[in-house]
């Protein structure tokens, strides 16, 4: 059989190999079944779908984890937040407490104690309003002999040990509407000293301490004491000192014979040294009257004082508040049952002396030398503040 040029249709005969070259067989590749086994064609195309048997080229890459409580944003860790000022504000509103509370601890532990109230007899009963009774002591304790000599405090010998009172005041806060009061006792003012028959009232403070002070005062006021403070001369110079001294306007130039003190008239700062001798002066062309000058200066200072302590410039600023708190609180003598709040409400009761807001005024007395009350309107003061109620001007000595 022969094939022509053209197969006219027919299918071409197989060509024959080479001689001496024997025919090979190619093994038929077939296309793998789904999920039986690979394909050549896998390295060079990606399957289409989700086959079970792909080999993972690796682990896939770990996205970075949120913080912990705030969920990623599309992928993405969230950006920091700044503080809003609310944040801001309560943050500085919570360091400001936690200092708040650590000066009240530091004041309540570090503040002198003295039991001045407990274990009296005959005890006037309870009225209304509250009453303290603050001593100035002249005592020198603490105070070295150069000290001494810078502040003019005097011969301690000469008066009495150091056991005397300069100061004696009531100050009595209502519990209504009306005025508190800050009332003098002249030191010299003959009085019973239960015990101990009639004296100067500041002889108490000699003889028996605060204790027996507080009893002749209630015996001779009628008055119950509710509080009790007390401070001497070398705290009262450090206090002033640590404010940077209290403005005061002097009308007359004073110098006092007794301590060789001098104060120029005009408005002026006083440090301590000059503040202690103006409270202190009664032997002075400008204090003719003697003691009832002086504890009318007294009233006035305190006032100044209390004002100076509660500026912002004194609160606000470290290099005085710090220094007020330290000697302050060493300085200050309380009752075993008083605390730091009841130091507190005295001090905003009193914060009105320079503007008018405390009736300021000396037990009426019957002649200059300030020895004998006057029982008429002595009486009439103190039944005002028993019953909280407005001090008639006939019992008002300025």
């Amino acid at each position: 059989m022969t094939y022509g040029g053209d197969d006219r249709g027919r299918r071409m005969p197989p060509q024959r190999p080479p001689s001496g070259r024997s025919r090979q067989h190619q093994p038929a590749q077939m296309m793998p079944l789904p999920g039986r086994g690979s394909s050549p064609y896998d390295e060079r195309t990606r399957p289409m779908g989700n086959r079970g048997d792909e080999r993972p080229a690796g682990p896939p890459p770990r996205r970075p984890e949120p913080p912990q409580g705030r969920p990623m944003e599309g992928g993405r860790p969230p950006r920091k937040r700044r503080w809003g000022f609310g944040r801001v504000l309560l943050t500085l509103l919570t360091v400001f407490v936690v200092f708040l509370a650590g000066v009240w601890v530091y004041l309540e532990f570090s503040i002198n104690r003295v039991d001045a109230l407990s274990g009296i007899d005959g005890r006037p009963a309870a009225a209304e309003g509250t009453n303290w009774l603050i001593v100035g002591s002249d005592s020198r304790d603490g105070l070295t002999p150069e000290e001494q000599k810078n502040l003019a405090t005097g011969d301690s010998k000469a008066a009495g040990g150091g056991r005397l009172t300069d100061t004696i005041m009531i100050a009595h806060l209502p519990d209504n509407s009306t005025k508190p009061t800050l009332l003098s006792l002249p030191r010299d003012s003959q009085v019973k000293i239960p015990g101990h028959g009639t004296s100067k009232i500041n002889s108490a403070f000699s003889i028996g301490g605060p204790k027996l002070l507080t009893q002749t005062v209630e015996g001779a006021t009628g008055l119950r004491i509710d509080h009790y403070a007390e401070i001497g001369f070398g705290g009262f110079a450090k206090i002033v000192d640590a404010i940077g001294g209290v403005n005061m306007c002097v009308e007359k130039p004073m110098e006092d014979t007794y301590t060789g003190i001098k104060i120029p008239a005009g408005c002026q700062d006083l440090d301590g040294r000059s503040a202690l001798g103006f409270v202190r002066m009664r032997h002075s062309d400008a204090t003719p009257r003697s003691d009832l000058d002086r504890v009318a200066n007294q009233r006035k200072f305190i006032g100044a004082l209390v004002g100076e302590i509660g500026s912002p410039g004194t609160l606000l600023n470290p290099f005085t508040l710090f220094p007020l708190l330290s000697n302050g609180s060493a300085s200050l003598t309380m009752d075993s049952g008083d605390h730091v709040h009841n130091l507190v409400g005295l001090a905003l009761a009193m914060r009105g002396i320079s503007s008018g807001g405390v009736v300021t005024t000396t037990v009426p007395v019957t002649n200059g030398s300030a020895e004998n009350w006057d029982k008429t309107k002595s009486k009439l003061l103190f039944d005002a503040l028993k019953n909280d109620t407005v001090i008639p001007d006939s019992a008002i000595l300025t």
